[in-house]
């Protein structure tokens, strides 16, 4: 019961969180020219009279896209370096905000968030490619994430010592929950009585996506969960720990099913699809989830600018605000979901097949 009050009153924090940073969300698109910029000419095109249309489709993708620098909000933005590589060079480290609003600088050009060797008349140098190193918006929200883990459980850590056959406080009072249920409630039933080999990779797991996740709903965040190659290796992660620790049982099932041998044809290549299925299913669930969250909330406050009209913007705040609640629900349930599976995925792998032995 006391865990069932703490999720309640966690849930009623990270909610009254979340509807702060809507609102924020909502003012710093109300005043940002960034979005106007799309809508209204400049003072002699207005006098010809030629409007250009707003680009939602340009502007979503903007906001959900990598980028070599950080944008907040319009006209604040914060550079990051650029690390490429090239075989005539070598190294070479810049600030990004050198290639921003289309510049050249040391051949350097930034297309579309790429970045080129361009020749003397601006054309792109097809003879070179250079690799690029560089820290970007997702690379610099990846450490931040890390960063926090760290400096939380470290603090958790510390509070376990310190508080060593006491009541837990602060931030430790306020995370025991949590891990324990993870713990009883969804790694121990899922895994086992070997469930402490996996524990830390999966709380772990579990807290690098629900951090990062939180991190993109804020103003200016970067879609980190929402990139396609970081759930890439988090599922790879899980698919490499599930199949190196499976037992023979597991392999015997796949590559020897207990099925009439003339449907092994069959059999064994829909089971080992089976096994590759299960990590693409965690990659693209986690990303398409909270891209498409980023894509509704984004869409919704672009209908301001296609009505061109401050009329509506009441009442799709209000239903933005709805939808950030959803959105907040979606970044635990998404964690809480990748880490269960990995969980059932990592057990079946180690299970202990009794029943043959009975049968």
């Amino acid at each position: 019961m006391k865990i069932a009050s703490f999720h309640k009153e966690f849930i009623k924090v990270l909610l009254m969180f979340k509807y702060v940073y809507s609102l924020v969300f909502c003012i710093v698109l109300g005043i940002s020219p960034s979005f106007s910029q799309h809508t209204e000419e400049p003072a002699a095109a207005t006098a010809a009279h030629e409007e250009e249309k707003f680009d939602i489709g340009g502007m979503i993708m903007h906001h959900i896209a990598d980028e070599h620098g950080w944008e907040f909000t319009h006209g604040v933005k914060l550079p990051l370096p650029i690390i490429l590589y090239t075989a005539d060079r070598g190294l070479e480290v810049f600030s990004s905000s050198k290639l921003d609003h289309g510049q050249v600088y040391n051949d350097y050009k930034n297309e579309h968030e790429h970045i080129v060797r361009v020749n003397a008349d601006g054309t792109v140098n097809e003879a070179v490619h250079p690799m690029d190193f560089s820290i970007t918006k997702n690379v610099a929200t990846l450490m931040l994430g890390a960063l926090i883990l760290i400096l939380i459980f470290t603090s958790v850590s510390r509070g376990y010592v310190k508080n060593k056959g006491k009541a837990p406080k602060g931030i430790q009072s306020f995370l025991e929950p949590l891990i324990v249920y993870m713990r009883d409630e969804v790694v121990k039933p899922s895994i086992g009585k070997n469930y402490g080999k996996y524990f830390p990779y999966l709380l772990t797991l579990f807290f690098f996506i629900f951090i990062n996740n939180l991190l993109g709903l804020l103003p200016g965040g970067a879609n980190l969960t929402g990139n396609i190659a970081i759930t890439l290796v988090l599922a790879l992660i899980t698919f490499l720990i599930t199949n190196l620790s499976a037992n023979k049982y597991y392999w015997k099932h796949i590559l020897l099913p207990n099925t009439p041998k003339w449907m092994w044809v069959i059999m064994i290549p829909v089971e080992v699809v089976g096994v590759l299925m299960k990590p693409l299913s965690l990659m693209i669930r986690l990303f398409a989830n909270i891209t498409a969250g980023h894509i509704i909330m984004l869409s919704l406050f672009g209908l301001i600018f296609i009505f061109k009209s401050w009329a509506v913007a009441p009442a799709i705040s209000i239903f933005a605000l709805f939808m950030s609640a959803i959105e907040l629900l979606v970044a635990f349930l998404q964690a809480f979901i990748f880490t269960l599976l990995t969980s059932m995925y990592i057990g079946s792998a180690i299970e202990d097949h009794h029943a043959e032995e009975h049968h």
